[in-house]
């Protein structure tokens, strides 16, 4: 290599870096004003976090995912300002995302469900909830992935967040009253008025049931063997259970001290009775 080669290739490289700087210059300075966007927008999101309540596990595992996705693609933006092709680099990661995306999908739609659960807070831990994806009991623990309950039986089920967070979810700790129900079948014999006046006064005397919304009985339907009576009346949540139960019981002595008839089906189990003996036995 002469010196004449050697100056062309030191010009060129001059002219490389001197072309290089604008864009390195560029690229620093989006990388500072990146960053404090990006602390910003952390910010902001905390707040937000805060203002909702938001648990702190979830809380600090959506900020780390957010703050990891914005220096991602700040850093992508930096290098392609200074011309560094990242278009490769790009191609590999999504292939490699959709690979593991598509590995865990039933796991990926168990963690969108706990995030909706975790943020927008349907039910809490000790809440009493049953939902249509078939689980019921009290709330034990809210987990990412899976929500722990405690049925009646006090047996723990493990429900997947996903199911739970897109289905009718009725969460019975978050009320204050709870209207009970029962459905009396009377005979056709009955005195209606006065089986409605005994039944109202056994509603009136408990002092758990509440005046508002009023207790009521009425009239259902008129079946074959006999009369449907409805009977409807409200309690608080924390007394709703005993309530209920006692009631029950009540109305029932009451109906039968009043002469009323609780009509039953009968049934008759025909033997074989007409076998007629052997003449030749």
């Amino acid at each position: 290599m002469n010196w004449e080669q050697l100056e062309r290739s030191l010009e060129k490289l001059i002219d490389a870096v001197v072309l290089t700087i604008p864009k390195v210059a560029v690229g620093i300075f989006i990388l500072i004003i990146g960053r404090y966007a990006i602390r910003f927008a952390l910010k902001f999101v905390d707040k937000r976090f805060e203002k909702r309540n938001v648990d702190l596990s979830i809380r600090s595992f959506i900020k780390s995912i957010v703050k990891l996705t914005l220096y991602a693609l700040l850093l992508l933006t930096v290098a392609n300002t200074m011309g560094i092709q990242t278009t490769s680099f790009i191609a590999a990661l999504s292939a490699f995302g959709l690979a593991v995306g598509m590995a865990l999908q039933g796991s990926l739609s168990n963690f969108a469900g706990g995030v909706l659960i975790l943020m927008f807070r349907p039910f809490d831990v000790k809440d009493y909830i049953s939902s249509a994806a078939g689980a019921s009991g009290t709330v034990e623990r809210i987990d990412l992935l899976y929500t722990t309950l405690i049925d009646d039986d006090g047996i723990r089920v493990f429900s997947p967040n996903g199911p739970l967070a897109n289905s009718v979810i009725k969460n019975y700790t978050k009320i204050s009253a709870r209207r009970m129900q029962f459905t009396l079948m009377v005979s056709y014999e009955t005195n209606i008025k006065d089986a409605r006046g005994a039944v109202l006064n056994v509603l009136k005397a408990d002092k758990r049931i509440l005046d508002k919304p009023q207790p009521e009985v009425v009239v259902g339907d008129l079946k074959e063997t006999g009369i449907q009576l409805h009977i409807r009346a409200w309690a608080n949540r924390e007394v709703y259970w005993a309530t209920k139960n006692d009631i029950g019981e009540t109305v029932k002595r009451t109906l039968e001290g009043k002469d009323v008839v609780f009509p039953a089906n009968i049934v008759k189990v025909l033997g074989d009775t007409d076998q007629k003996e052997d003449p030749t036995a």
